[in-house]
């Protein structure tokens, strides 16, 4: 099938109209219309080849909602008319001890996200959610809750996913304070998602113009972060605490933050190494980690809690025609706090072309 997407064609070059082919649904396939897709800014890294290592042409976006129109004979799990999403993987092995833990993300034989990875239809690699339409094995494919804002629950796909799993892997819920650094397009969702489990939100942002949006996310309190008294007041006392800042940062000022045995989890990853004290981990037995986004299991159980406390991400919505211009506003945060795609706008520039 040929598909009406948005590409760019080198790291220099801005995204722009193409069209890419996209595969018949075989047996086991679902066959999605993109309504809405979330801007990521693992997306802008990509594009402009900021982690190396990218194809051209590139078509990204992996927060995908859509309407499926086609399935395949032997799918079970969708029907025509369901609205589904698609994240960041499209397809892993499937029998490496992590894809069998339900963890595909971390597939021993190398996941398959949804763009920019080898695509073994086409022989080529996959392409994302900056287009029309996207053809994905149902095993891969999310049920949206109903009630949901189909918008809003786009960045959920990423954002939602990349904050929910290490809240859950470090059995985040009540009586417990919960720390998050940074309040960006993870940050926000991580306030949100630790208020709903139960937890004691303490936002620690550097901008001062972010209090009254962190309280009105769900935080119970807002530290400035270069505030060293106000830091000092919280001084072991957090169970767990979410860094979303991907920017240098010095991360042993959050480390000693946490009690005997607290973890700190990095989700945002800084384009330089974080400096760490040892002894900030030793006196207090203390841990650092690292997490990436969820598996599908835990992707779904991620869609299915937002749905029941309806939470969805805080978006700005905009034509495609505005990418790039949503690009450059992102590496400067002027965004409150994920830019979404109308794919509409996709279709109705094509239907005028």
């Amino acid at each position: 099938m040929n598909t009406k997407a948005y590409s760019a064609h080198s790291a220099s070059s801005l995204l722009a109209p193409s069209q890419i082919e996209r595969r018949d649904p075989g047996d086991h396939d679902v066959q999605i219309e993109i309504l809405f897709c979330g801007v990521c800014h693992s997306d802008v890294h990509t594009v402009r080849n900021e982690w190396l290592g990218t194809i051209y042409p590139c078509v990204p976006g992996h927060e995908i909602i859509g309407r499926v129109v086609k399935v395949g004979a032997k799918v079970v799990k969708f029907e025509e008319g369901d609205i589904a999403g698609v994240g960041c993987l499209v397809d892993s092995c499937r029998a490496c001890a992590s894809c069998r833990e339900g963890l595909e993300q971390f597939c021993e034989a190398g996941a398959i996200f949804t763009y920019n990875s080898p695509d073994k239809h086409s022989g080529g690699v996959t392409f994302g959610g900056y287009s029309e339409s996207i053809v994905v094995d149902e095993a891969f494919v999310l049920k949206i809750p109903d009630g949901l804002d189909h918008a809003g629950a786009a960045p959920l796909l990423c954002a939602g996913i990349t904050t929910y799993s290490p809240l859950m892997h470090n059995k985040v819920g009540k009586g417990q304070k919960v720390g998050v650094v940074g309040l960006g397009g993870l940050g926000h969702m991580g306030v949100k998602l630790a208020k709903a489990l139960g937890a004691h939100v303490v936002v620690f942002t550097t901008s001062s113009n972010k209090v009254e949006d962190a309280l009105r996310l769900g935080a119970d309190e807002v530290v400035h972060s270069k505030d060293g008294a106000a830091m000092k007041k919280h001084l072991n006392s957090c169970h767990f605490i979410l860094d979303t800042v991907a920017g240098k940062h010095d991360i042993n000022a959050y480390l000693v933050l946490l009690r005997r045995e607290g973890t700190l989890t990095q989700v945002g990853v800084p384009s330089e190494p974080l400096a760490v004290d040892v002894s900030n981990l030793i006196f207090g037995r203390r841990n650092f980690s690292g997490s990436l986004i969820g598996g599908l299991k835990e992707t779904q159980e991620m869609l299915d809690f937002c749905g029941r406390h309806d939470i969805t991400a805080d978006i700005e919505l905009i034509p495609i025609q505005k990418v790039n211009d949503a690009y450059d506003r992102l590496v400067k945060s002027d965004v409150k706090y994920r830019f979404v795609i109308d794919m509409a706008s996709l279709r109705q520039a094509s239907a005028l072309a």
